[in-house]
């Protein structure tokens, strides 16, 4: 009996060289695992991005999704951080009719979801907030009575709790040579992340 879908994540670090957001969206398309969002940006170090991929999948799917992941070559750490405790963050941007009547009311509604207003038109503003995708979509029903005409969301970002980057960051960083004191990851059999390995742990 398999376990039902579930949204996992994952944070994964890669090389910062042209090609490689197309390798992993090619990956995840031939494989055909579904995305839910995905989210790229820059590490504090030089020529090392971050990605936090959230993706709807059982436990023997997330282990082939981690598997393909480290057979990329500008792939440096792949993690599953769905069980571990983290701080995670979307943000969205929301703009929404307002005339000088209701001002007062969505003004009111943004203090309680601790949401800023970042810009003002004659008959609309713009409503930036961050939090969990509960939050961000409590606060878009809110707003959708006055009525809403645009708005844009990032995927979520993550980082483990605690002082320590977790071990796959470590190493990963370490087999790149930017964490001093961490072997590299080895590449022998014991560590091999093939699709054969993650079925038979499946």
């Amino acid at each position: 009996m398999t376990d039902a879908n579930t949204e996992r994540t994952f944070a994964v670090l890669v090389e910062d060289v042209p090609g490689v957001l197309n390798r992993v969206a090619s990956l995840f398309r031939r494989r055909s695992f579904n995305i839910v969002s995905l989210n790229v940006g820059r590490t504090h170090e030089r020529g090392v991005s971050r990605m936090t991929i959230v993706v709807e999948a059982d436990a023997r799917t997330a282990r082939l999704v981690e598997a393909n992941l480290y057979k990329l070559v500008n792939v440096l750490a792949v993690e599953d951080i769905t069980a571990r405790a983290t701080v995670a963050r979307d943000l969205a941007l929301i703009r929404v009719r307002a005339g000088a009547e209701e001002r007062a009311a969505i003004l009111q509604i943004c203090e309680v979801f601790r949401a800023r207003v970042v810009d003002v038109a004659p008959d609309s503003l713009v409503v930036e907030i961050t939090g969990a995708q509960e939050k961000i979509e409590g606060l878009e029903a809110l707003l959708a009575p006055f009525g809403i005409t645009e708005m844009v969301q990032t995927g979520a970002i993550a980082l483990t709790r605690g002082a320590d980057a977790g071990a796959a960051e470590l190493h990963g960083l370490a087999a790149y040579g930017l964490a001093s004191g961490l072997p590299a990851r080895s590449p022998d059999a014991s560590e091999s992340n093939t699709d054969e390995a993650a079925e038979r742990a499946a």
